[in-house]
């Protein structure tokens, strides 16, 4: 195998696949792609169903892998969004445990914060609300957990316009200058974890990456957190929602070794390389029995936590669906809820105009 390292940038390594399956080149067999690329590559890709053959990766990624029927990527390791919380300041307030509506949370962020007011740089709930991809993770597992639907279901069509979306997102622009710092519309993942590990919130919406940083040696709370799912709404049809992330090993059409190509990417994927992976480099695995695996559980107790995360409670971007749109699809909706949180625009009519501009885009697909 002759391996060619990708950029560290994501939409780097986007451009250059796209360049190259666009000048329908030979010169690479197998990919890495992201979990929302399948859409763009469904066209360039070797179907791998047949590669899968009884392995059981969780259900919700194989179906955001698949496009008109062909699997476009093998699942390699995943990725999706957790609610980390301060056990010593539960605790400290009487609660019981972690909150599991978004009222419950914004509740108990109002009682922590007030009680820790002592310490001016302490916050109730931090998370990523800056205009970028962190926020369409961010706005589409609160829209979600309530009822209000995935942005753009499989079958194409806008479904962002409804009253249980906007709530949410009227509920998130309430936490900005109250539980959350004003600030916070302009975080990313680091800018939420720096305000967390420096002991300066009670609760933080973030991915896996952030436990091991908060569990370290120099970290301030590394004795006193936990994670859990996030938060559901209030709504009819509420439900824990994790954004997926994630990357898949996908196989060229134009490969001129497409059965040494399949059988790699089969190999990458297996049981056995995702066990590898997750002892040696806490890669989470999308398969769910390896979440009850000793060996894994020894290196990474806390994957215990995750099955129900990834198994029940995930939720994917509409970006098979949108295929190659997916990039304006996300830039129009994470545009307008940023707009929302900062109060720049009304909730209902803002999101409004984003049904109308999603319904023209994907009129294009």
């Amino acid at each position: 195998v002759n391996y060619l390292q990708g950029a560290e940038q994501a939409t780097e390594r986007l451009t250059f696949l796209q360049q190259t399956m666009a000048a329908q080149s030979a010169d690479i067999d197998a990919a890495m792609i992201d979990v929302i690329w399948p859409g763009i590559f469904a066209a360039h890709a070797v179907d791998l169903s047949d590669q899968v053959g009884e392995v059981e990766h969780f259900e919700r990624i194989m179906e955001n892998n698949t496009v008109d029927g062909a699997l476009v990527g093998i699942p390699w390791f995943t990725d999706a969004g957790l609610l980390y919380y301060r056990t010593d300041l539960l605790e400290k307030y009487e609660f019981e445990g972690p909150p599991t509506t978004w009222q419950e949370l914004t509740d108990m962020a109002t009682t922590i914060q007030e009680g820790e007011s002592a310490n001016t740089a302490f916050t109730g709930f931090t998370w990523q609300g800056g205009a970028y991809e962190g926020l369409t993770c961010n706005a589409l597992e609160w829209q979600f957990s309530n009822g209000g639907g995935s942005i753009i279901e499989s079958d194409g069509t806008v479904t962002v316009n409804n009253e249980q979306a906007v709530a949410m997102f009227e509920m998130a622009a309430s936490w900005v200058g109250t539980i959350s710092p004003e600030a916070v519309t302009g975080y990313n993942e680091e800018d939420a974890r720096g305000v967390w590990q420096g002991g300066n919130a009670a609760f933080m919406r973030n991915w896996p990456y952030a436990y091991s940083l908060s569990a370290a040696a120099d970290s301030v709370i590394k004795d006193g957190f936990d994670i859990t799912q996030l938060p559901m709404g209030d709504g009819e049809d509420a439900t824990h929602a994790a954004c997926l992330g994630g990357w898949q090993m996908f196989v060229s059409q134009y490969s001129e070794n497409q059965d040494a190509a399949k059988a790699f990417a089969k190999f990458l994927c297996s049981p056995e390389l995702q066990k590898a992976r997750a002892i040696e480099r806490s890669a989470l695995p999308t398969i769910g029995a390896l979440y009850e695996d000793e060996d894994v559980l020894a290196a990474n107790p806390f994957f215990g936590q995750l099955f129900d995360v990834f198994a029940t409670g995930s939720v994917a971007r509409p970006s098979t669906p949108s295929a190659d749109l997916y990039g304006e699809v996300s830039l129009e909706y994470f545009t307008a809820v940023n707009e929302i949180l900062t109060g720049s625009a009304e909730a209902g009519p803002r999101v409004e105009d984003l049904a109308s501009s999603l319904e023209d885009i994907m009129a294009d697909v």
